[in-house]
């Protein structure tokens, strides 16, 4: 399966080094199956004025990885993303893990539960009407250097007039 990337730099060989904390899976090298939603986030450093790559990788998962996946908005989902976003190391247990994105619609909901103001009931009903996302999240290295291939990468232009 291929997955994708995006960065202001070529990475060639991935690490979880370089990995800011407290993310939705912890810290880890991120990657998605939606090339169009690594396009938008590489957007990101173009509206810098930084040069965006997007990585392609080919992606083969052996059995030897400990791998844990959320089909959808759960409340385990839920209960996961608040635990990495405040720190707690939950992430640790797993070499992979995969599911929905805590992008910024969805992290208000998150907020409003971490917070108290909605209970986990409120905040999944919120979170069914959210478009759908993915990432896939290597927490160990190994993982990385048996699981991903890198295949290649393409440089992002800014936006002019609303195209590449």
């Amino acid at each position: 399966m291929k997955l994708f990337h995006a960065s202001d730099t070529l990475i060639e060989k991935p690490d979880i080094f370089h990995s800011r904390h407290n993310l939705d899976f912890g810290v880890g090298f991120y990657l998605t199956r939606m090339e169009d939603q690594a396009v938008k986030y590489a957007r990101r450093f173009t509206a810098l004025g930084k040069t965006a790559y997007i990585h392609t990788y080919e992606f083969n998962l052996y059995p030897q990885f400990k791998t844990l996946i959320f089909d959808s908005y759960s409340a385990d989902w839920l209960k996961f993303v608040c635990n990495c976003r405040s720190g707690e190391k939950d992430y640790a247990a797993f070499d992979i893990i995969e599911g929905g994105v805590a992008n910024d619609k969805v992290f208000r909901t998150v907020e409003l539960f971490m917070s108290g103001i909605y209970t986990a009931e409120q905040a999944l009903q919120q979170l069914i009407y959210q478009k759908p996302n993915h990432q896939v999240c290597f927490v160990n290295q190994d993982a990385i250097d048996t699981c991903l291939e890198f295949i290649g990468c393409y440089k992002i232009k800014p936006e002019a007039n609303g195209e590449d």
